[in-house]
């Protein structure tokens, strides 16, 4: 007898199964997500509890009661941790995670493992650079505290002051005992920051905050505080400031090392090449990063001379780039003069932004001059949340036609206005990958948007565009330089000569910028290969879309990613060309 087979049943548990499969996977998915979840939450808890952070009554973190601790057994004890975290993450199956978490675990990745390799080459024993220090940043840059309690925090930190710097020369010590610290060329005169917080009362520079204290905090406790402070700063915050100063000039840095290079620290090319990772989030030799320095010097240099020659200047470079760096009509005559060219700049990009990014924060940024403490050796300026600092130290040395692109890196759309971003951008990011900073995206990002400045036509003069020209031909020459400096054994006079030759920076700037580059190794490799990077997936991006293309999605895609390993970014914006470009904020009303 034949038996007749009902097809339609035999579909019934094919679909009944694939249901099953689909539910199973999902859950798998939601472990495995809930797994990370717990594991980076956990870890950035610790790790701001650790640095001496303690929660806002805005949910958010603020600096408490004490300072963190810094000393060899702290330090050890924090790695321990992160080599569990990180062997936590890589017992999370990844191909189980969902597509937002597994942005997550590639970020938490990176970020644990640069915290771990830090400890493990022991670069707490040199907590400073030239022109970042541990015994600076103590105090608010702008204003004072929401109330009273974070005044009273404000004071205990101060009180711990000696205890800290104390563990800060502990490890300065064990460095100089192992061949490790900065290189002393580096450090000239920086011990002379320290001078002032030698003054007792309230010219004090920690006295500031006083001069900001809310009027909810009634009048009595206002001066009870300011009395506790007055004490704090005889008793505990100059006497460590002045035991430091003399630890520096006397113990430190007589005994730093004369050489240059990374690779004659110890067990230097692992360092160097530990440095490159942490700092680009890339996997490049230095022989790869040089060789790319030197083809993109070649390509802005032809460049540079097109724009010599659109301005009229029939010298040769060498003659243009005297001129530039000596005719008076280029720098300012006064502080104000050069914080207001900055502000026009500024001003005038707010009206382009529209144009350029889909989403628009709320924050706004002021423009301040850098503090005289530091601002013989610090840079020309420097962006951030709520400030961009520009340096008036030294006139002479701070060319105007330069002053348009430095405003659109550090202030909009660079920096501050990426910081204002990361906070107010829809989307679910987790606390840390919006408080987190990898230099190869921000600083990619800022040097991106010197050259988006052309788009916006903020550049009015030839010399302007040169000044452009010139600042992305420093962070090229960064590439070979660094590479010269720590793997090839360059000295500091090639190094300096070889910015001269290719850039428009006064000899201020490139002095104090080579002494950075030797001070800081790998961190001024970011800049370059992170804007190559973006200005070649938005040449993809334009040529596989076409007049679908829109450069504010474009932008919004790489800014509410906030800060993401490069190779993270490249993925997400071929998912995003894929998708054939779209709004990612459509429908979330931002």
């Amino acid at each position: 007898m034949t038996m007749k087979i009902n097809r339609a049943v035999l579909l019934v548990p094919l679909f009944v199964l694939g249901l099953v499969n689909a539910a199973a996977q999902a859950t798998v998915q939601v472990a495995a997500d809930e797994r990370l979840r717990r594991l980076y939450e956990a870890e950035y808890s610790w790790r701001q509890q650790e640095m001496g952070q303690v929660r806002d009554d805005n949910g958010g973190w603020r600096a408490g009661a004490y300072l963190p601790r810094v000393d060899a057994a702290t330090q050890s004890r924090r790695l321990a941790r992160w080599e569990s975290d990180l062997e936590q993450l890589a017992a999370i199956p990844a191909a189980e995670l969902g597509p937002e978490e597994a942005i997550n675990a590639a970020v938490f990745r990176q970020i644990v493992t640069t915290l771990a390799a830090e400890v493990r080459y022991r670069t707490y024993e040199a907590p400073l650079n030239s022109d970042t220090f541990f015994w600076t940043g103590l105090y608010p840059r702008l204003g004072g505290f929401e109330n009273e309690e974070a005044y009273r925090d404000y004071v205990a930190r101060l009180r711990e002051l000696p205890r800290f710097f104390a563990e800060h020369q502990a490890n300065m010590r064990a460095g100089l005992a192992r061949g490790y610290s900065v290189p002393r060329v580096s450090l000239v005169g920086r011990e002379d920051s320290i001078e002032a917080y030698l003054v007792a009362g309230e010219e004090n520079p920690f006295w500031s905050p006083m001069q900001a204290m809310p009027t909810t905090i009634p009048l009595a406790r206002q001066e009870a505080l300011r009395a506790e402070l007055r004490a704090v700063i005889s008793e505990a915050v100059v006497p460590a400031y002045a035991a430091l100063l003399q630890f520096m000039r006397e113990e430190y840095l007589p005994r730093t090392r004369e050489t240059l290079a990374a690779r004659d620290l110890p067990d230097g090319p692992a360092f160097y090449r530990a440095q490159i990772r942490a700092f680009t989030t890339l996997d490049l030799s230095p022989e790869e990063i040089h060789a790319v320095g030197l083809e993109e010097v070649a390509r802005i240099r032809a460049e540079m001379e097109a724009t010599r020659e659109a301005a009229g200047f029939t010298g040769a470079m060498s003659d243009f780039l005297d001129f530039l760096r000596t005719d008076p009509q280029f720098y300012a005559k006064t502080p104000h003069e050069l914080l207001s060219f900055t502000a026009w700049v500024a001003k005038r990009v707010d009206g382009k932004l529209a144009e350029n990014l889909g989403f628009l924060p709320r924050r706004r940024f002021t423009i301040l001059p850098v503090p005289d403490a530091i601002a013989p050796f610090y840079t020309g300026g420097r962006g951030g949340l709520d400030s961009c600092l520009f340096n008036t130290w030294d006139l002479p040395s701070r060319p105007l036609y330069t002053l348009t692109a430095l405003t659109l890196h550090e202030c909009a759309p660079g920096h501050s206005l990426q910081a204002a971003i990361a906070r107010e951008a829809p989307g679910n990011i987790p606390e840390f990958r919006a408080n987190n900073y990898f230099s190869g995206y921000g600083e990619g990002w800022g040097l991106y948007t010197e050259w988006l400045g052309v788009e916006m036509g903020v550049y009015d003069t030839p010399y302007e565009h040169f000044g452009r020209l010139s600042y992305e031909m420093w962070r090229a020459a960064r590439l070979v330089i660094d590479t010269g400096l720590h793997h090839y054994g360059w000295t500091r006079e090639q190094a300096q000569a070889y910015l001269r030759d290719n850039t428009a920076l006064s000899e201020h700037e490139l002095t104090t910028e080579i002494d950075r580059y030797i001070s800081w190794p790998g961190q001024a490799l970011a800049y370059k290969l992170g804007e190559m990077l973006i200005r070649r997936k938005r040449t993809e991006a334009e040529t596989a879309l076409g007049e679908g293309f829109d450069k504010r999605y474009f932008h919004d895609v790489i800014l509410g990613l906030r800060s993401v390993p490069l190779p993270v970014l490249e993925q997400q914006l071929d998912h995003w060309i894929a998708a054939g470009g779209p709004n990612p904020y459509a429908g979330l009303n931002p």
